[in-house]
């Protein structure tokens, strides 16, 4: 059983994963019942042009009159990056250097389980959780758009979802790699949500200050949500969030396996 880290990770985090499931399926639940009263509202439009075009431009309020532009500024400008974020970096953090702050990663490795294999198993079961969670975002959006006439092709809802996915293991396989580097499930915290808060920054200041612009595509939210991920079709942008989080897991790998672990 203990060589087989992969299925024995993912049934440790069942419970968590039903757990966030169903704060995914409430989340868009939520939001899409507010949509018949919304798309009623009279002079909904003229109210969104009054709002300055950096604004708009951010948040996609010149699409906010359709379902699919309703919840990409409800949902996917921050609510559900953020959700996906903390589940990933909250759990990529945990899978190498929580396991070694605890003393039970030493039982993993005195085995035959190698170091490396460890680190590439564990951010296999997190790029699981966080497509399972996709999954269930992408199930709730089709089933809530039937539900609440939203009119979201199911094309849109998958696209959609997928951006989260990405955004999700970038983050959290570079959780795992710091983690795995340093030991210390804090700094792999730590290093990673700075690392995202400044992304975030960069990409709402690419929006905002025309000098900043330019770098705007160089973040990991504009690869992710630019334009709204519902209906965006499959950007090539979306390959740069797995090369990153891959190249930060390959980088850690060497330092993973050389390095003497807490207990060992």
């Amino acid at each position: 059983m203990l060589r087989n880290v992969y299925q024995k990770s993912l049934r440790d985090q069942r419970r968590g994963l039903i757990g966030w499931s169903i704060g995914i399926v409430a989340l868009v639940l939520m939001e899409s019942a507010l949509w018949p009263s919304i798309s009623e509202m009279a002079g909904m439009r003229e109210f969104l042009q009054n709002y300055p075009e950096p604004l708009r431009k951010l948040f996609n309020l010149d699409t906010f009159g359709t379902g699919t532009g309703f919840l990409n500024a409800e949902l996917f400008s921050m609510l559900l990056p953020i959700l996906f974020l903390v589940f990933a970096i909250s759990r990529g953090a945990r899978a190498i250097a929580g396991e070694e702050e605890l003393g039970t990663l030493e039982v993993l490795l005195v085995t035959r389980v190698s170091p490396v294999r460890l680190a590439l198993e564990q951010a296999a079961v997190l790029a699981t959780a966080v497509f399972t969670l996709g999954a269930v975002l992408f199930g709730a959006i089709v089933v809530c758009s039937a539900i609440f006439g939203l009119d979201i092709a199911i094309g849109a809802a998958l696209t959609g979802a997928l951006s989260m996915v990405l955004l999700g293991i970038e983050f959290g396989w570079l959780a795992l790699a710091v983690g795995a580097a340093t030991g210390k499930r804090s700094v792999a915290l730590a290093v990673t949500s700075v690392f995202a808060v400044g992304a975030y920054v960069l990409y709402v200041a690419s929006k905002l200050v025309e000098a900043v612009r330019p770098w705007g595509p160089a973040s990991p939210f504009h690869q992710a949500i630019e334009g709204g991920p519902l209906g965006a079709g499959l950007p090539a942008a979306y390959g740069w969030l797995v090369l990153a989080g891959a190249v930060a897991l390959v980088a850690a790998l060497p330092v993973f396996d050389r390095r003497d672990i807490a207990g060992v």
